[in-house]
């Protein structure tokens, strides 16, 4: 397992020099954040900032992410210029040393959450979605602003959009999927990128939108499509985890003894109601995911890609991006670390047991 952390550039507020100090902490996760959706990453700008994370001590471990352009998910005819940018991307990716990567698969809102700065007992605040509450909003309208919302459509642009998904099913989605699936594969084996699908988040229709990474039936359906180890997942234990059909231990499981995790986002939440959850802090009594299996599961086949903590409470006093602070996704880093370290030691103890008290027998026999 390689310790990673989200860093969003030069605009975030948590500087490299910080993430560096966390224990274990090798890693970055990060974009090329100023080129337009569907359009080539630049060489050029890939190296850039792979030498300004070099710089710090730490390596450019993940892209996250590459989005998929959204004539891509409508099945439009411009598809395949887009598909053709995606695939060069890839190869200027593998050029730079780059070979894992992020995407998601879902139409026009990315992760999305009622509210930003829900206050908890202990005076935190943390990101919440409460479907009762997406229910009543309008996603046409200018003013709402929350994570998950691209802000980069006018509204015209953005009601023409969402119109168009509202003629497109989630077996015409799926089918669109497999197109886009079919036809990068194959170039991230030749330039050897592991490409990472993250589920939707939340696991379950926002808006009227279809969304089909969501449990483990169609994450079965998705692997199908392409059975290589370079079309794998990005397994976000929060984001299937919202779900309490999900059983998140169990699915790691599963597909990590396939070979098909290519990359882990570690995040508790805690159910509060039907498809309704707060995040919180990653220890397993907080939350709703028990870590340590997650953990064990990761180490029992054996997982050495990358693996970062996933969004975070705002704590003593930071601001900055909600979800992505420093110092609660640190202490999440640590904690992650730490049940990892206690894993493998017991592990280890027990398997020296194991052989010692085998010789014995065969002494004694």
């Amino acid at each position: 397992m390689k310790l990673t952390f989200r860093w969003y550039g030069d605009e975030d507020p948590v500087k490299l020099e910080y993430i560096r100090q966390i224990p274990g902490m090798t890693g970055i996760v990060s974009a090329i954040y100023d080129v337009p959706v569907g359009e080539i990453w630049p060489l050029e700008a890939i190296l850039s900032l792979k030498e300004k994370i070099h710089r710090a001590g730490m390596e450019l471990s993940v892209i996250e992410s590459v989005p998929v352009h959204e004539d891509i998910k409508l099945g439009l005819p411009s598809r395949d210029q887009y598909i053709s940018n995606y695939q060069q991307t890839l190869r200027n990716l593998a050029e730079a040393g780059v070979h894992t990567v992020c995407y998601n698969f879902m139409p026009v809102f990315d992760w999305t959450r009622s509210a930003l700065s829900f206050p908890l007992d202990d005076q935190s605040t943390t990101l919440v979605y409460d479907h009762d509450v997406i229910r009543k909003m309008n996603p046409l309208n200018g003013d709402l602003k929350l994570p998950g919302w691209d802000t980069s459509y006018q509204n015209e642009a953005l009601a023409e959009l969402v119109n168009q998904y509202g003629q497109i099913s989630e077996e015409q989605l799926w089918q669109h999927l497999e197109y886009f699936i079919r036809a990068i594969i194959p170039v991230a084996e030749d330039v050897q990128v592991k490409m990472a699908i993250h589920p939707d988040d939340p696991p379950w229709s926002i808006f009227g939108l279809p969304r089909i990474i969501t449990n483990q039936d169609h994450l079965e359906r998705f692997l199908r499509l392409y059975d290589s180890p370079y079309n794998g997942l990005c397994f976000c234990t929060g984001s299937l985890g919202a779900s309490p059909q999900n059983d998140i231990p169990a699915m790691l499981r599963h597909f990590g003894g396939a070979g098909r995790v290519n990359f882990v986002h570690a995040r508790n939440v805690k159910i509060t109601g039907d498809k309704s959850f707060r995040e919180v802090a990653h220890l397993s009594d907080a939350g709703s995911i028990d870590m340590y299996e997650v953990m064990s599961a990761l180490y029992e086949f054996g997982f050495d890609g990358p693996l970062r903590p996933d969004h975070g409470r705002m704590i003593w006093g930071e601001t900055g991006r909600p979800g992505y602070g420093l110092y609660d996704r640190a202490l999440g880093a640590v904690y992650l670390n730490g049940l990892y370290e206690g894993i493998a030691k017991s592990h280890r103890e027990s398997s020296a047991d194991h052989t010692k008290d085998t010789v014995v027998a065969k002494e004694i026999g």
